[in-house]
């Protein structure tokens, strides 16, 4: 079978890189595709036609009415499947889900699609597997990853900065966005081969990981 991964920035493209394989074997082949960002579902469900427009909710329309043509085309014995990984944020989950099936459904041909939220932040996945950010990090701060609760609503790239980045989240926002990202980066090169994919305690991250090999 083979996956085509739509992410929102670079950070989710260098984690799921690496995680993929771990998940779904050498047997099928996938393609991690990352955005500038998350951006919102347009109105109409008519995306933006300015190709500099890499948001990829602003996109997800003409992406998944293209997706269904090509999908059409592939054999039967070969698959495909679209899997959307992207940050809840402060959204409403049931409302956000609603409104992603909304886009799905409005194509013809349908893509076998499937959507995995991270919560609150991509940077949950990586605060399932502590063990891996020990290994990654050997002096990040017990007393700060002792405290995270999975997948809650706290700030999640923040609580992560907090536990491993010197001065915490207040000195990398310092630093403005673009250090962010920077940062979110190296947090998923250095943090994610380490991670066990069978023992994250994150319940987003078990879902995405169900999801996939529910498809397989």
């Amino acid at each position: 079978m083979h996956f085509e991964i739509l992410v929102e920035d670079q950070s989710g493209k260098r984690m799921l890189d690496i995680l993929i394989p771990k998940i779904i074997g050498n047997q099928h082949s996938f393609k991690v595709r990352a955005y500038q960002g998350i951006g919102r579902v347009p109105r109409n469900l008519i995306s933006n036609t300015d190709a500099r427009n890499r948001l990829l909710l602003d996109r997800l329309p003409r992406l998944l009415r293209g997706y269904g043509n090509t999908f059409a085309n592939y054999p039967a014995n070969y698959p495909a499947a679209v899997i959307l990984v992207c940050d809840l944020d402060n959204r409403c989950l049931k409302v956000f889900r609603e409104e992603l099936f909304t886009v799905l459904n409005a194509c013809n041909p349908k893509p076998e699609t499937r959507f995995c939220i991270a919560i609150e932040e991509g940077e949950a996945w990586l605060l399932g597997d502590i063990p891996a950010i020990k290994v990654a990090y050997p002096n990040a701060r017990d007393g700060v990853l002792n405290r995270y609760e999975n997948d809650s609503i706290c700030g999640t790239w923040e609580f992560l900065a907090d536990a491993v980045f010197q001065g915490g989240s207040n000195a990398l926002r310092r630093r403005g966005g673009q250090a962010v990202g920077i940062e979110k980066s190296a947090w998923a090169e250095h943090i994610t081969p380490h991670m066990n994919v069978e023992t994250n305690k994150s319940p987003s991250f078990c879902y995405f990981r169900q999801k996939i090999r529910e498809l397989t």
